[in-house]
């Protein structure tokens, strides 16, 4: 397992922390999922952030650009415009930040004002979007899966073995990265639970989760009020906190070193107790 994982202006050691590091879901969108246009001025988002600050928030993933099933694309101007003010509040707060995109120029614009880290659901295939990273020697980057794009990926996905399908994937792109210059520790790798995955796909990856930290870089679990909890509970998405939370553990015991979450605080205070019965 990864002793480190650099994220931008911050450090995180694995070998002096037990509880996964939890990174709060910031979306300044209109059109979201779970939480569309609840923070769509930066004042609403900064102030959601701080509470998540607050609260004990490891990393602040924030995002311009819905990417549930289905999504249209926005321009890059917009999401710019969502994006830079909430960096712009929130840079010097003392926790790192993580942009959500796939947009090489998005990217460019939020390390340059001062974020940490690149959370990418492309995992760098967009056009320039390494050329970005390269640029930026210090920035984490989080890797993840998705069979094809948000507007057809939940058609009748397929696999012959969604564990090593999806494991190959990031280590191919791991590996580029690297090739490049990349230092390891900079890497972290997301499986893409409800990116082009059925409902037993996801619970297979939730189910051997541990299989995907084997490639020794620390793994994120983004499971947090998706479609694949209300399919197994039968409820809407603001009303999934207490199988996010559980789907949390199971992935805490699984391996997982970066839990993306919605519900930051009810999140840190089971993982609290899930650290003091592990340590």
């Amino acid at each position: 397992m990864p002793t480190t994982w650099r994220c931008g202006r911050f450090l995180f050691d694995f070998s002096k922390r037990k509880r996964p590091i939890v990174m709060g879901i910031l979306n300044a969108t209109p059109d979201s999922f779970s939480d569309g246009g609840k923070f769509r001025s930066a004042k609403d988002a900064i102030a959601m952030a701080e509470i998540m600050i607050a609260t004990g928030v490891d990393l602040i993933d924030i995002g311009g650009e819905s990417t549930r099933p289905g999504a249209e694309p926005v321009s890059l101007q917009e999401e710019l415009d969502r994006v830079l003010p909430v960096i712009e509040g929130l840079k010097g707060c003392g926790v790192p930040l993580s942009i959500d995109t796939y947009k090489a120029e998005t990217m460019r614009q939020a390390l340059r004002a001062g974020v940490d880290c690149v959370n990418d659901i492309w995992a760098l295939r967009q056009e320039g979007a390494i050329d970005v990273v390269l640029e930026s020697p210090h920035c984490g980057i989080v890797l993840m899966h998705m069979q094809r794009d948000p507007l057809t990926m939940q058609f009748n996905p397929e696999y012959q073995n969604v564990l090593a399908e999806v494991m190959q994937f990031l280590e191919e792109r791991a590996n580029l990265l690297i090739s490049k210059g990349v230092d390891f520790n900079r890497i972290a790798f997301d499986p893409g639970f409800g990116f082009g995955k059925s409902l037993e796909h996801n619970i297979e990856m939730l189910a051997k989760f541990y299989f995907f930290s084997e490639a020794g870089f620390p793994v994120l679990a983004g499971i947090s009020r998706k479609s694949m909890l209300g399919k197994i509970t039968g409820k809407e998405a603001d009303q999934r906190l207490a199988p996010s939370i559980s789907a949390a553990i199971m992935a805490a015991d699984r391996g997982a070193r970066i839990i993306r979450v919605h519900d930051v605080p009810e999140t840190i205070d089971a993982l609290k107790l899930w650290e003091a019965v592990n340590t």
